[in-house]
């Protein structure tokens, strides 16, 4: 009763070119060359099918992309966000929970899993109120089974490295890489990490005493790294599970955790004098850094409670400046190890994307169908902007591409054609090069413009 194609393309352009409500999305989709053949109702009704068929959608993109585009699905970013609700009521998947940005809003959460080329692969949408934790194994099997994929790594936060989730990468030909904090390990390991003697650099034999280093601009550019195994046992599959930790140290991050500190220690002076905003904190916040008193100097209760520095809660997290530890059941060399880990800042750079210049929220749709097929278009033209970066050799920002995308307007001249009413630019000539046509000649004939929109439909 309608094209699915023509509406999911919409939704798609929508999304990229200007992103906003499926009634505004529909309405603006009558400006393109290219107009919709489909009522509004009839978006509503394709949102269900979509939906329903998600996990073959996704596993359908993958096998698509690799025609486009090298996939390298070696090592696999897992990761988690939310997206809130303009409304106060809990319903479904839309859940109160703890928001990524503190607002007082029902939102849902959503798993994403990245390969190591920085394009997404597959995700998944859950209530806002579930453990991340929970929702990796799902996703992870889905793609074992879809995508046919066996052979991995995972590499994840400290936020979703439960016991559960390493030990179902400690199998076949599975394994992980995942943060770990040093702060929550036993005293004897925690002890071990910060301990300032016997570590290592690569390509040198020789160990480090790292509380012997001088800030000089050579040992800033140093990363000095030592590694553990520690030995354990997989009851459950009755197989061993050892893990290695590697910890790291360097003088330029221990200055960054510095000045990231003393902001938020500044932040705290200010905080306590008004003392009504100084109770509540959070693990990161500047307020972890104020000591609340109830009591007098006597011993009696105070009748106002005294706000200052907590000078023990600051002394004890500058411990731990200027290391960063990961566990792994890999054997390979800490150095790439490490450099893996790194590449994790690409998927919260697509979190970045669809949250800013792909407003994927806040949502205002109700039924949950219809929101996971929202997800999905977002999730699809993240795929494609992606692909098109890379396509782009990788040379160009998202906010550069995004915003000549959305200025290469034409303007139709009656029944002669359309003339370009945008700037051309090297961002212009690169999309052009890299899709096989041109709309920047002074006037492209109706003729010529139904071959470009036939050519686009083999792209």
């Amino acid at each position: 009763e309608y094209d699915l194609d023509n509406i999911l393309s919409r939704l798609i352009y929508g999304r990229i070119l200007f992103p906003s409500s499926k009634l505004s999305c529909y309405e603006q989709s009558q400006e393109l060359i290219e107009e919709p053949k489909f009522e509004l109702h009839q978006v509503y009704r394709a949102l269900t099918t979509l939906s329903e068929n998600s996990d073959m959608i996704q596993a359908e993109l993958y096998k698509r992309s690799k025609k486009l585009v090298k996939r390298n699905t070696g090592v696999l970013f897992y990761d988690c966000t939310n997206y809130f609700f303009e409304m106060e009521h809990e319903n479904g998947l839309k859940q109160y929970g703890p928001s990524k940005e503190h607002r007082p809003n029902p939102i849902v959460q959503m798993g994403l899993f990245m390969d190591k080329s920085g394009i997404p692969l597959a995700f998944c949408i859950n209530p806002g109120n579930q453990n991340e934790q929970l929702s990796l194994k799902p996703l992870e099997q889905q793609i074992m089974r879809d995508f046919e994929l066996s052979k991995f790594i995972v590499c994840t936060d400290a936020g979703l490295s439960s016991d559960a989730n390493r030990k179902f990468n400690n199998y076949g030909e599975r394994s992980f890489i995942t943060t770990q904090s040093i702060k929550k390990l036993k005293a004897d390991l925690k002890d071990w990490c910060l301990d300032p003697k016997g570590w290592e650099l690569e390509g040198s034999k020789k160990k480090y005493d790292i509380s012997e280093l001088e800030d000089t601009p050579e040992n800033r550019k140093k990363i000095f790294y030592k590694q553990k195994l520690i030995e354990g046992y997989d009851e459950e599959r009755d197989i061993t599970f050892d893990q290695t930790i590697i910890v790291t140290y360097s003088l330029k991050y221990k200055e960054y955790q510095q000045t990231v500190r003393n902001r938020q220690i500044e932040r705290a002076k200010k905080l306590i004098e008004k003392p009504s905003s100084a109770d509540k904190r959070s693990q990161n916040d500047a307020k972890r850094f104020i000591k609340k008193t109830p009591f007098t100097n006597d011993g009696e209760i105070a009748s106002r409670a005294m706000y200052e520095l907590d000078e023990t809660a600051i002394a004890e997290e500058s411990r731990y400046d200027g290391f960063y530890a990961v566990c792994t059941n890999l054997d390979d060399d800490p150095a790439d190890i490490a450099k893996i880990n790194h590449d994790r800042w690409e998927i919260e750079e697509s979190f970045r994307i669809m949250k800013s210049e792909f407003e994927a929220r806040p949502v205002y749709l109700q039924r949950d169908d219809r929101i996971e097929a929202h997800f999905l278009t977002c999730f699809i033209a993240l795929m494609i902007y992606r692909i098109l970066e890379k396509k782009l050799g990788n040379k160009y920002t998202c906010e550069e591409i995004i915003k000549t995308l959305r200025e290469m307007d034409m303007r139709k001249v009656g029944e002669h054609g359309y003339i370009p009413s945008y700037t051309r630019t090297q961002v212009t000539d690169s999309l052009h090069e890299n899709a096989g046509f041109r709309t920047d000649y002074e006037l492209i004939t109706p003729k010529s413009m139904a071959g470009i929109i036939r050519r686009t439909k083999g792209l």
